[in-house]
């Protein structure tokens, strides 16, 4: 466990991610962290809109699906706004 605290790789990588500093690895970090609270946040809408009328697991199953997919674009494209703006 002590060498992958002072690994200098990890290190600078998780200090560019605390920065942030937006290169091709923090932007993928940012996407998997967006994507996977996208996911909890679809289960939860979905539990609550159609928890009772579809059972709680089936419509959290069917959140956890359908959350990310009007989370993706956006994250992609709120990536690439990022980008763009830091480079002005």
């Amino acid at each position: 466990m002590t060498d992958i605290l002072t690994n200098q790789t990890l290190r600078d990588f998780l200090t560019s991610l605390t920065a942030g500093d937006l290169n091709l690895m923090t932007g993928f970090v940012w996407f998997l962290v967006a994507t996977a609270l996208s996911i909890v946040g679809g289960a939860i809408g979905g539990m609550i809109l159609a928890g009772k009328d579809l059972g709680y697991q089936l419509a959290a199953l069917l959140g956890g699906f359908f959350g990310p997919a009007g989370v993706i674009p956006g994250i992609i494209l709120g990536l690439i706004v990022l980008n763009a703006l830091r480079n002005f």
